[in-house]
């Protein structure tokens, strides 16, 4: 037998000195108009006074501006430089596995330190905190990626550290605590004993596994408290989308150099952060009338905010402490089941993506849990690679796209971002072949009860 190497280079590689030097800014281009924040109480949008206790004042500039594009100041492009650029990939056996006459590109964003994306607007948001006077940042998180990264990038800069985890990640994924504290965050499992909210969730329901939602009040409540304290959020507002566009810069160039611009950018979504990282920059040329790539958005079916929520204007915490978002969303009082991707647990989509979505510029698919670990099994046993459940629901789309072309005849050009690696998620794979792995899905009676109050 004979071992074929593949015909295409199957990496393509940017030299540091190519890293971008600029964010890219979607607001820009949006051919509809925002929907501002809304304060709860007087249902007017915020201001930046609004804004001022929880964040620092150059990110609430960037939350709101209109420029395309917004330089990246040297400090946060030294701390990026320890992994990036990241490699542009062809998952060329798994083509061949698949038999189909599709491209399959993915963009790795797994070699960070964190494991993940995440760090891309970590390192940002503890800059410029830094860069104000900030002390102490609070944050939440769901599976650990987010957590880990800001844990990362406050050591980094200096800055104490935070972290209230979903307490049914802290318990599934426990290596994930320890790595944040390796960088010296203090972890604890939310809903927790440290902050008014998360007494309260306790007192309702002792055995609470917790939410982002949850976790997000808990932070919000740990930093309004404190003078010296800042908020920091790992995905769903808009300055994160942009820090997160690195990503999509650098594949524009990598994709232009292997010849092959894409006809479907693929990503999974919780908040939108990884997905808009990589398709942004590539929805500029569309929305500008210069291309007709498709994007599609991938969630879990135990977390449908896009296939099946609400588009509404909603909190995006769980007690009702963040201004009103306008959202797709299941409502903030949403509980998800303990599925293991964490980072995908959120029960509202990103103002941006959210937009995007209603207007017909990126499309949508959910999959239940069991299906998306066939699929990362699959590409890690041609690949190599073993996904994170995040990025798996990303992989699970991609091959039912590139099965769709084969029986087609057609040849697209696939890419998708390969938001994070699994080997600290393989109790997960664990329960896969084990059996104990269920799906869950909601019904529609408990949707309509959930956003029926929107």
């Amino acid at each position: 037998m004979s071992i074929h190497a593949p015909e295409v280079a199957n990496r393509i590689q940017l030299d540091e000195r190519e890293l971008p030097q600029r964010w890219y800014n979607i607001q820009a281009d949006l051919p509809f108009p925002g929907s501002p924040p809304l304060h709860p109480a007087t249902k007017q949008p915020v201001g930046p006074q609004d804004l001022a206790p929880l964040f620092p004042m150059e990110l609430i500039k960037q939350e709101v501006s209109q420029e395309r594009y917004i330089d990246i100041p040297q400090p946060i492009q030294e701390a990026l430089r320890l992994w990036r650029p990241t490699p542009l990939m062809r998952a060329t056996r798994l083509e061949r596995e698949l038999k189909t006459t599709a491209r399959i590109y993915y963009k790795y964003e797994g070699g960070s330190p964190a494991g993940s994306h995440k760090p891309n607007t970590a390192v940002a948001q503890a800059f410029y905190n830094k860069a104000e006077g900030t002390k102490r940042l609070t944050t939440e998180t769901g599976a650990g990626q987010w957590g880990s990264a800001l844990a990362f990038a406050t050591k980094i800069f200096e800055l104490e550290c935070m972290v209230y985890m979903v307490r049914i990640s802290f318990e599934q994924k426990p290596y994930r605590k320890s790595m944040m504290r390796v960088w010296g965050a203090e972890v604890v499992p939310s809903p927790s004993d440290r902050t008014q909210a998360g007494k309260r969730i306790r007192a309702e329901n002792p055995d609470s596994t917790g939410s982002l939602g949850i976790a997000i009040s808990e932070a919000i409540e740990d930093a309004a408290g404190r003078e010296d304290t800042k908020y920091s959020l790992g995905s769903v507002l808009n300055h994160v989308l942009m820090h997160q566009t690195i990503i999509g810069e650098e594949a524009l160039v990598q994709m232009e150099r292997a010849g092959a611009m894409p006809d479907v950018v693929v990503g999974c979504v919780g908040g939108g952060s990884n997905f808009s990282g990589l398709a942004f920059p590539f929805l500029r040329d569309r929305l500008g009338g210069r291309s007709k790539t498709r994007f599609l958005a991938v969630e879990p079916a135990a977390s449908p905010s896009i296939t099946r929520g609400k588009y509404a204007y909603d909190f995006g915490d769980t007690i009702g402490m963040t201004p009103l978002l306008k959202m797709h969303t299941l409502g903030h009082a949403f509980v998800p089941d303990g599925i293991h991707a964490g980072g995908l647990r959120y029960h509202g989509m990103a103002p941006l993506v959210s937009g995007l979505a209603d207007h017909g510029f990126i499309e949508a698919v959910a999959y239940p849990q069991r299906t998306v670990f066939d699929a990362a099994v699959q590409f890690a046993r041609t690949e190599g690679t073993i996904p994170a459940p995040e990025t798996a629901h990303a992989i699970r789309a991609v091959i039912d796209e590139a099965v769709k072309a084969r029986e087609r005849g057609e040849s697209p050009t696939i890419l998708f971002n390969f938001s994070g690696h699994g080997l600290l998620d393989l109790a997960a794979y664990d329960a896969y072949f084990d059996g104990t792995l269920s799906d869950v899905t909601l019904s529609e009676a408990r949707i309509q009860e959930l956003v029926g109050s929107l």
